[in-house]
């Protein structure tokens, strides 16, 4: 497989409500050389900080795609991938916890596979700042649930740092019907099932603290990874 060059790149960031975290992650973005779109759907002023910073940039393929309600994290991904113009589509979360940089080494692996998973678990990933016991606890049992329900083996599915090639997202998404957190495990599982390989790599990953993810997503997760699996 040919070497992934970065301006072959999109990269989408899915940015509900961050206008308090959004700005830090702009900055570190000036060093990607691909095409970035921003998924706003919030009620705050994230889509204001992110055009105002385009208009300060215009040297940069930078984009903000607004929504006027709420499209989840799987349904802002979805908008963002059918946007993406480039042979390599990725994406990772608004608060900063994966860098540009490592992204950018996640990117690097689709030379050698049709998709990459940044992984948090895996031997030779760096977590400078860890997250709570329990958090750590509802990780390990999620994932075990995923491969009991799904059969994937991957450590961490759930980690937002993941990328693939243009012909595997093509392939597998209009059969994607999930808009929630659930929407990693469909990807994959679909992308599995299709006969991709995907490949998962270890990253520096730290916790940053003020997650949009609440209880009640956590319930409508499960709900949906239900539904996927015995549903549709």
């Amino acid at each position: 497989m040919a070497e992934v060059l970065e301006k072959d790149c999109s990269l989408i960031i899915p940015a509900y409500n961050e206008e308090g975290r959004i700005g830090g992650l702009l900055d570190d973005l000036l060093d990607f050389g691909g095409e970035i779109i921003i998924i706003s759907d919030g009620t705050d002023a994230t889509a204001s900080i992110v055009s105002g910073f385009v208009r300060d940039h215009p040297d940069h393929d930078i984009r903000c795609l607004s929504f006027p309600r709420r499209l989840g994290k799987g349904g802002g991904i979805r908008s963002g991938m059918k946007s993406a113009t480039r042979a390599y589509i990725g994406y990772i979360d608004a608060d900063g916890s994966t860098g540009i940089e490592e992204m950018k080494k996640v990117f690097s692996h689709l030379d050698q596979s049709d998709g990459v998973i940044g992984s948090r678990w895996v031997p030779g990933s760096v977590i400078p700042v860890r997250q709570g016991m329990m958090r750590i606890i509802q990780s390990r049992i999620f994932n075990g649930i995923i491969r009991i329900l799904f059969g994937l083996s991957y450590a961490d599915t759930q980690c937002g740092a993941k990328a693939f090639r243009r012909e595997l997202i093509y392939t597998i998404l209009d059969t994607i019907q999930s808009t929630g957190f659930e929407f990693d495990v469909e990807l994959l599982w679909k992308a599995r099932n299709a006969g991709f390989f995907i490949k998962e790599v270890p990253i520096r990953w730290s916790d940053r603290g003020g997650s949009s993810v609440r209880m009640t997503d956590s319930l409508a997760m499960f709900a949906g990874l239900i539904r996927i699996r015995f549903f549709r």
